[in-house]
């Protein structure tokens, strides 16, 4: 069965703000990220600030939001 990613309708505003990542898929690319205040943003591989392209669910991350398609996403997301 394949993984359905999709954006979410979370809030975005500037600033960085801490989370950790609750799902990702490294042959998709794509995961979510879970914020402090539990709302949850798409990940993209390529916003992954080390340019690795893939990170661990349950790492703890610093990141920004951007709006893509109308939605919020994270962005310069950092592994800390």
């Amino acid at each position: 069965m394949a993984q359905r990613y999709a954006a979410t309708d979370a809030p975005a505003f500037g600033g960085s703000r801490g989370g950790v990542v609750t799902d990702f898929d490294t042959h998709a690319g794509l995961g979510y990220v879970s914020d402090d205040s539990g709302n949850v943003y798409l990940l993209h591989c390529t916003s992954i600030a080390d340019e690795s392209r893939d990170i661990a669910v349950g790492q703890r991350v610093e990141f920004s939001t951007v709006i893509r398609f109308g939605r919020a996403e994270a962005a310069k997301v950092e592994k800390i």
